[in-house]
């Protein structure tokens, strides 16, 4: 446990909470835990997960910029369909990239745990771009991945970082229920 472990977590959780409320200083708040945990990250050797969160940096500036122009009349940002279509190009795509990932991973890098490191990253850019397209089914990735997660950061000894992500587990249940009831609302 590093004190930027301890200052990322805190971070995380409240972007991902502001997340799930639609509030836009979800952005801002996340690109700081996402800069933090680049650090962590390189020093636990989960390399996938490092350019993850530099990726994820280039992700929150869209999303930030998708939920500004994705207000509704309310001036709440709005929640859409994810048609199935799409979803299934997407998660095709993704697991091409976590293939790809993981073999660079595992013969270029000296990661521990290359594959799921790899798997998991993938899918986790894939559910961070369906988040600032307003998908509700974002939040269902988010559940299976952060589940995942856990067992990935408590197996690298990044305790607090996994009990953070059995917290965005149960956030992403909540996210989900919130949003999906907006989304068949609207």
């Amino acid at each position: 446990m590093t004190s930027l472990e301890i200052l990322a977590v805190p971070l995380a959780f409240l972007g991902i909470w502001l997340t799930t409320k639609r509030s836009l200083w979800c952005w801002p708040v996340v690109l700081v835990s996402a800069g933090l945990y680049v650090k962590i990250f390189w020093d636990a050797q989960l390399y996938a997960n490092m350019i993850l969160q530099l990726l994820f940096g280039l992700f929150i500036l869209y999303g930030w910029l998708m939920w500004l122009r994705g207000r509704g009349d309310d001036g709440m940002v709005s929640v859409v369909p994810l048609r199935g279509r799409n979803a299934a190009a997407a998660l095709a795509l993704t697991m091409v990239g976590a293939g790809l990932t993981g073999w660079l991973s595992s013969h270029y890098s000296d990661a521990p745990l290359p594959w799921p490191d790899a798997i998991l990253s993938s899918f986790s850019l894939l559910a961070q771009y369906w988040t600032a397209r307003r998908y509700a089914a974002s939040w269902m990735l988010w559940v299976v991945v952060d589940i995942f997660y856990v067992g990935l950061f408590a197996a690298s000894a990044l305790w607090l970082t996994a009990g953070l992500y059995a917290a965005m587990a149960v956030l992403a249940v909540l996210g989900y229920r919130h949003w999906r009831a907006l989304e068949t609302a609207g």
